[in-house]
């Protein structure tokens, strides 16, 4: 293994190191935070350093000018080596032993940040800040254009530091912070209420005409039972007559226009020729039968318009005080 010169010059840290990810050791919950395993001649050094505390480092990839920053948690790595989080080196753009270079650094405070979640499963989390501020116990520092990960329940979940104050590199340790949460980036905006409630309602409108529309032509004519006109064996026409239907062919001198003809009206001695030749107190069969059996489907025509009625010759009723006058003198 090719090791590097660890020569230290000057008042500040600063040497390059191949970089590994946690599996490769035995800390997996490195992988929660932003905090890296230096071996122990980084801590003789930095010892003899009046550095700030706690300790923060710069991480920078030469080959593609990437940069971030992070935190110590040991010094127990073999030296030249450094392991650290596998979605920093995502972040950093590394390999499994690339060189990166780092180099201590003092950070402000942090007074505001701003996030934005990769998917909105995170906003669907029963308590996300909870998860969040458990999480961020673990980070020392934040930069701007760095993914985060939280890990919850078996998950992981990136997060975006697209914005924070007052510089672009912060120290979140012992300081209170203002968060702030960006739309995730697969959100999409549902659309404004105000314009759908009525373009359904128009909708539900329209079709319901046309279905009434569709449906009224294909409605069809319900059985309605006793709405004949009755006959006699006899002949003789009925004294009674229902109200809806019409008198039959046989009444007193009235006889209703039919809907449906050519306006002609049959007349009176057709009427009274068609009686006599039936026979009283006997059943009659052929055309005059079906003439009269076709009476009762006109006489419902009848019943729903209502038309002049043809003048026809009327017997002569009885007229009290029409005779001659008489004197009792003779």
């Amino acid at each position: 293994m090719q090791y590097f010169n660890y020569g230290y010059h000057g008042i500040s840290f600063e040497q390059t190191y191949r970089c590994y990810p946690a599996s490769f050791i035995d800390k997996p919950h490195i992988e929660n935070g932003d905090k890296i395993i230096m071996p122990p001649s980084a801590l003789d050094r930095l010892a003899s350093l009046h550095i700030d505390y706690p300790m923060l480092f710069e991480l920078r990839n030469a080959s593609t000018d990437r940069l971030s920053h992070c935190g110590v948690l040991e010094f127990i790595a073999e030296e030249g080596l450094i392991y650290m989080p596998y979605w920093m080196m995502e972040n950093l753009l590394l390999q499994e032993g690339d060189v990166v270079r780092v180099k201590n650094v003092t950070l402000p405070k942090g007074t505001y940040v701003k996030l934005q979640p990769h998917t909105t499963d995170f906003l669907n989390i029963s308590n996300p800040k909870a998860i969040l501020e458990t999480t961020l116990r673990n980070f020392s520092c934040l930069t701007t254009g760095d993914s985060i990960m939280v890990a919850y329940n078996n998950k992981k979940y990136y997060i975006d530091i697209i914005e924070s104050k007052p510089s672009s590199a912060i120290s979140i340790i012992e300081t209170d912070c203002e968060v702030d949460f960006a739309p995730p980036l697969d959100y999409k905006e549902p659309e404004r209420p105000v314009s759908s409630i009525p373009s359904s309602k128009a909708a539900t409108e329209g079709i319901n005409l046309f279905l009434a529309y569709k449906a009224a032509p294909v409605e069809e004519p319900k059985f309605n039972p006793f709405t004949g006109s009755g006959r006699r064996l006899d002949g003789k026409p009925l004294k009674y007559q229902p109200p809806p239907v019409s008198s039959p062919s046989g009444s007193k001198g009235k006889q209703p226009a039919v809907s449906g003809s050519s306006g002609q009206q049959p007349s009176t001695g057709s009427s009274s020729q068609s009686k006599s030749r039936q026979s009283q107190g006997k059943l009659v069969f052929g055309s005059n039968a079906n003439n009269q059996r076709a009476a009762p489907q006109k006489q419902k025509e009848v019943g729903k318009e209502t038309k002049p009625e043809a003048p026809s010759k009327e017997e002569p009723k009885f007229q009290p005080f029409t005779g001659k006058k008489y004197s009792l003198r003779g």
